[in-house]
């Protein structure tokens, strides 16, 4: 099976690193130097890389940013590769280009196969690609959360399903229960709400409102207030257009416009153009005597109605009642009362509604109790096997009496849910703690791995936890930075062996400041710093033969050129490789 492999980082201004390369390689790869030196900025580096968070601390004294680019082989059709795809990154020759760039004032950018991406899919890419392990790391195992998490995961399926019922069922219970919570502490203020809104819907009721109705009547209002003045005015036009009885010797515009069309069709026959003319003047003469007939009608209709006025006003007045507290106009004030209504009913219904909910609510804590059961059954199974594999592993690890247990309980709280005859609480995973016991030797106590375990026995109990997982769930890429604190003499060379174990099937970088775990890598790279206290592009070097047995000896003796470190040195690497 081809795995995803990390080919070589560049980091820039990033620490004590000015500019360097970090050239990595399949299988087992340690980096070592001299304390301070800069070698966990390798996994700073690629942390960032990873979707980590940016710390503007980080940025080197006097640079405006540091950048860490990452090329990462990815399989073609893995996850990775489609995700990446998916945001539009192109790969090249099977590479995937990593780049993350925090500056001095704390912004972060990220690009991934050329494209600039959110920090996020970095994050998300790192699941599938990339177990980093650092100090904190060993830290985060002492918290029960994460010990759950680390058995959920070792558990797949078996624990997976049953939680995602778990989680569906869980979220629904939480909503109900903040439903029937709002309405029971805000029934009084629920009631007032009511109360006003039969208020309004009484009150629009008793008008009886129409759409487009004030407009109507607004039009209305204004032709009734100027009756007078607008029956005037159609007179006016009448005599103007067809002449006043009252006054048969004037001329009025009917008469002119007949006679210039008399005129005209006397003549009309003798040029095409003046024919024209007097059929327009014809038509002007029909649309006169149109206008003059309506202006007539339109007189005679109307009629100074001061009753109908004071009714319209009288009306309008009930109108502007509602649209000053309900809408601005009547169209709106309909919607408001629509939409009160149907809130009305919903406020109206809360008896129904709080029956219906506790009823949910009691079948959900019936159906979250069987889940959760569920979930104990399959964790209490799981923990037995990981206990086991992970006891074994240990065994592997210089600690061939240790023993490894898994505690699986439940806290009684009143307000949880009843299984088997216990009320116990629970929460978004299920009812269970889960704790990591160890008993370190024969006759010890279990204890809590956060209280029994010392600082060389917690890094050894997360590598054998780590192990565990390449056997059901790997990753292509483990980083372990420190992972042999406090450990050494035949410990740390049994760290070096499983490490060089688990670069069989996967690809490790180690930090470390171990000779016997660096002696098993496939490759080892020294960070070392200037005379100036930066880590340059010659900083960081690959070290094969002598200049590999000059640093084993360093770290074992702090000294080069020690006759008797060098063949321990030499000692170390002849083992090693004799064991591989």
């Amino acid at each position: 099976m081809v795995l995803s492999v990390l080919e070589e980082m560049r980091i820039r201004s990033l620490g004590v690193i000015d500019d360097a390369v970090v050239e990595l390689s399949p299988g087992f790869t340690a980096v070592t130097g001299e304390t301070g030196a800069g070698k966990t900025m390798v996994v700073t580096s690629l942390g960032l890389l990873l979707g980590g968070r940016a710390d503007p601390a980080l940025v080197r004294i006097g640079a405006k940013s540091a950048v860490v680019e990452g090329r990462l082989t990815v399989p073609a059709g893995a996850a990775a590769a489609l995700r990446a795809e998916e945001a539009g990154a192109e790969l090249d020759d099977g590479a995937l280009l990593i780049s993350r760039t925090v500056s001095a004032e704390g912004r972060s950018r990220a690009h991934l196969g050329g494209r600039s991406v959110p920090v996020g899919l970095l994050a998300e890419l790192a699941d599938d690609l990339v177990a980093v392990h650092g100090q904190s790391d060993q830290q985060g195992l002492l918290k029960p959360a994460r010990q759950r998490g680390a058995l959920d995961r070792y558990a797949g399926d078996a624990v997976a399903g049953p939680l995602d019922k778990y989680t569906a069922v869980y979220r629904r219970l939480r909503a109900v229960n903040a439903e029937l919570e709002e309405i029971t502490t805000r029934a009084r203020e629920r009631a007032q709400e009511a109360d006003m809104l039969r208020f309004g819907l009484d009150e629009i009721a008793a008008v009886e409102p129409r759409t487009g109705e004030d407009v109507e009547l607004a039009a209305e209002a204004e032709r009734l207030g100027h009756a007078e003045a607008l029956a005037s005015a159609a007179t006016a036009a009448h005599a103007a257009l067809a002449g006043n009885p009252e006054d048969p010797e004037g001329v009025d515009a009917s008469t002119l416009v007949a006679g210039a069309h008399r005129v005209l069709e006397t003549v009309r026959s003798h040029d095409s153009a003046l024919a024209s003319l007097a059929e327009r003047i014809g038509e002007v003469g029909i649309l006169l005597a149109d206008v003059a007939g309506e202006l007539a009608g339109y007189a005679d209709d109307l009629d100074a109605d001061p009753l109908r006025l004071a009714a319209v006003e009288e009306r309008r007045a009930a109108l502007t009642q509602l649209t000053r507290k309900y809408g601005e106009d009547v169209g709106a004030v309909l919607a408001w009362a629509e939409a009160g209504a149907a809130r009305l009913a919903e406020l109206e219904g809360d008896d129904d509604r709080l029956g219906d909910l506790t009823a949910e609510r009691d079948a959900l804590r019936t159906e979250l109790a069987g889940l959760a059961r569920e979930l104990t059954e399959a964790r209490a199974e799981t923990a037995a096997r990981f206990a086991a594999a992970v006891t074994e592993e240990l065994a592997s690890l210089a600690m061939p009496h240790a023993r490894v247990t898994i505690d699986v309980r439940q806290t009684d709280d009143s307000d949880g849910v009843e299984i088997d005859g216990r009320t116990v609480a629970y929460g978004p995973s299920g009812v269970d703690e889960v704790e990591l016991l160890l008993a370190p030797h024969p006759g010890a106590p279990p204890r809590p791995i956060a209280k029994g375990a010392s600082g060389g026995e917690l890094s050894r109990v997360m590598l054998a936890v780590e192990v565990v997982f390449a056997g059901t769930d790997p990753v292509p890429t483990y980083l372990f930075d420190e992972v042999d604190a406090g450990v050494g003499g035949k410990a740390a060379v049994e760290i070096g062996r499983r490490l060089a174990k688990l670069a069989k099937s996967a690809q490790v970088v180690v930090v470390t400041h171990l000779p016997q775990v660096a002696a098993f890598a496939d490759r080892q790279l020294l960070v070392e710093k200037t005379h100036d206290g930066s880590v340059t592009r010659s900083g960081v070097q690959v070290l094969e033969g002598e200049d590999r047995v000059r640093e084993l000896s360093r770290m074992l003796a702090g000294q080069e050129d020690s006759e008797t470190a060098r063949a321990h040195a030499e000692e170390l690497l002849a083992a090693a490789r004799t064991d591989g």
